[in-house]
């Protein structure tokens, strides 16, 4: 690592390397030692070919900042910062596995069960446009302090929930929880990418993954005590105290390593006029405006809440899809889809804005298919996911609360398994293609057997084997999907290649609750209807709003059994189209990606350390392109 960086935030937004080391024969010039950087004053074309100095080129503050923290972390400091981390993992993991599990008591307490996908779809579309928000943010301010901002956010989502006196506040603890949600999904998963290098970066993922597993089992007493005592406020009023303890130490990790960089001279920030929002605000409010592309944004999230809101929506209006307003919300939708797609790739550049999406990316078969992947895998995964929870209350009737909970974390305990198995495989195995192939092929054999183990009376065991099976499928795919798009792009661009392939994925994620809702508002009224002995209106309206009214009847009830063959067929219809869609990812993943090295480099673009360091194989690149240029 270089003894000596500095980074100068100016007009010019001007980044200078001094080093008194050499390695090997290689010169302090060609290692790119005491030279300058721009940062800010990014060209977007740069990007388009193979060349080591894009790194230089479009280094933002956000990775100038953790490159140089990297410069004086020690060996220790480096341990704590993982130990950060993990302990981020930890307290996330912990939420991840108790708190959506909340959602179907709290709406029916209020006695709006059906609204359970509503919420969900559209906290799938903040989650979605969240991801290049952040990525954009943590590139524009730094990784520290988006920490800060996502811990914010959690604590308002907390308060909500936790006060919430009708359906409508809980809506708006999930708008706000999502906004943190996003934030620290997305601000974690770059940070963990920019202090490894590709050869540990799966294997890293992995560990750092483990607490999901753990927390499936601690979570199962605490979620199990929560409702026993009808407390699903404080399930998520416990959270108001535990996100900042456990932040803590990563945030304070990250500013150490600044702080420490600007005392050695390693780090000089000199502020920026044109990005004070105090002296300048228009022209902060400008600049930020075009590196954040703000306009992409507000398409992409538009476009999301017109196509999706109304499949949640039309299920429970009075005249469902003949409701006008349903058919022109999905037409300005598509409209302003295609909008956002023109502005991405042809427009944004051309007025001086960052796009989130740049046509680059999706030149590249690894970037595009690793993204194609996940949008199909999440699709496919929520078509299932919506209402398994609210599936296995109703009719696994003999199951305990602490039972119920380890079922609906059991793909999460494949997911986390299969990120360490796939991380250890592929530190002695390179080559990652075929080994996501091989998860996602895993992943469909889930999918296609809970067609079958989804019925109410079919054996638990085989119910646990099918969303194991998805679970290790989709984490092979997951944890190698990732790693394959970062490797293609430079640092400055990591966090928002991450973004993206995020991104699709909770646009998966949306369209898959979308549906299911849809499904399930259409078809489970009907199935009550047809099995539900009376054929009692009102009855199957209580019964349809709040699965807590099915739940009070008795296994050997005809209305509970009634109520469980109603579940097992609208279920049954959503695990054929989970298994429909589960073909495509592994077709895509064949005939788009190409395999890679994963070796000891942030990357496979700018080939630079995790200080931003030119690597041997770098220079020896340089000079081959220097003569070749003269020779020409």
């Amino acid at each position: 690592m270089p003894d000596s960086y500095t980074f100068k935030e100016e007009v010019s937004e001007k980044v200078s390397y001094t080093d008194e080391k050499t390695t090997g024969d290689i010169s302090k010039e060609e290692q790119g030692i005491g030279h300058k950087l721009v940062v800010g004053q990014v060209d977007p074309h740069t990007a388009d070919k193979l060349t080591t100095e894009v790194h230089d080129a479009q280094l933002s503050a956000g990775v100038a900042k953790v490159e140089a923290a990297q410069a004086v972390w020690g060996r220790k400091g480096y341990l704590a910062l993982l130990g950060g981390v993990f302990l981020v993992y930890f307290i996330y993991s912990l939420d991840g596995v108790t708190t959506f599990q909340y959602l179907a008591i709290a709406t029916s307490s209020f006695g709006q069960h059906s609204m359970l996908g509503t919420v969900q779809t559209a906290s799938g579309i903040i989650i979605s446009i969240g991801k290049p928000f952040y990525a954009k943010l943590s590139d524009y301010l730094g990784r520290a302090e988006i920490y800060i901002i996502t811990c914010i956010m959690y604590i308002i989502g907390y308060i909500l929930y936790a006060s919430s006196q009708n359906v409508g506040a809980i809506a708006g603890g999930q708008v706000m929880y999502s906004f943190g949600y996003t934030g620290l999904q997305m601000v974690t998963s770059v940070v963990l990418a920019d202090v490894t290098t590709l050869k540990y970066r799966a294997f890293a993922a992995g560990v750092m993954n483990l607490p999901w597993v753990l927390n499936t089992f601690i979570g199962g007493f605490i979620y199990q005590g929560i409702l026993d005592a009808n407390q699903w406020r404080w399930g998520y009023g416990m959270f108001i105290i535990m996100f900042p303890v456990c932040l803590a130490p990563v945030v304070a990790s990250l500013l150490w390593g600044q702080w420490k960089a600007k005392k050695e001279g390693i780090l000089e920030i000199i502020p920026n006029p044109d990005k004070d929002f105090f002296r300048n605000p228009i022209k902060a409010t400008i600049t930020a405006n075009k590196e954040m592309d703000f306009p992409g944004l507000i398409f992409v999230g538009l476009a999301l809440a017109l196509i999706l809101l109304p499949f949640t929506l039309a299920p429970a209006a009075v005249n469902g899809w003949q409701t006008p307003s349903f058919i022109a919300m999905i037409t300005v939708g598509g409209v302003i889809l295609f909008i956002f797609a023109g502005w991405e790739l042809y427009f944004a550049e051309r007025f001086g804005y960052v796009p989130i999406a740049p046509l680059r990316f999706f030149k590249n078969g690894n970037i595009a298919g690793s993204i194609l992947v996940n949008f199909l895998d999440f699709v496919s995964f929520y078509l299932q996911y919506t209402y398994q929870s609210s599936f296995v209350m109703v009719t696994k009737t003999e199951w305990s609360w602490y039972e119920m909970f380890l079922f609906n974390n059991v793909q999460t305990i494949g997911l986390c398994s299969a990120g360490i198995i796939s991380g250890t495989i592929l530190l002695y195995w390179k080559r990652p293609k075929f080994l996501m192939i091989a998860g996602l092929l895993v992943r469909l054999l889930g999918a296609g057997l809970m067609i079958h183990a989804r019925g109410a009376l079919g054996p638990d065991v085989e119910l646990v084997w099918c969303q194991l099976l998805q679970g290790l499928g989709g984490g092979f795919a997951s944890t190698i999907s990732s790693v394959m798009a970062q490797a293609m792009v430079p640092h400055t661009d990591m966090a928002v290649v991450t973004a993206l392939v995020l991104l699709f994925a909770e646009v998966g994620n949306s369209i898959g609750s979308a549906i299911a809702t849809a499904v399930w508002g259409t078809q489970m009224p009907h199935q009550l209807s047809v099995h539900v002995p009376g054929n009692n209106a009102t009855l199957n309206a209580e019964l349809f709003g709040a699965i807590t009214k099915i739940m009070d009847y008795p296994a050997d009830d005809p209305i509970r059994i009634g109520a469980i063959t109603a579940y097992g067929e609208v279920m049954k219809n959503l695990c054929i189209g989970a298994t429909i869609v589960a073909i495509f990812p592994p077709i895509v993943a064949y005939f788009f990606l190409t395999d890679i090295k994963l070796d000891d480099k942030h990357n496979q673009f700018d080939n630079r350390d995790l200080a931003g360091r030119k690597t041997e194989e770098t220079v020896k690149k340089e000079q081959e392109e220097k003569a070749g240029v003269t020779s020409t």
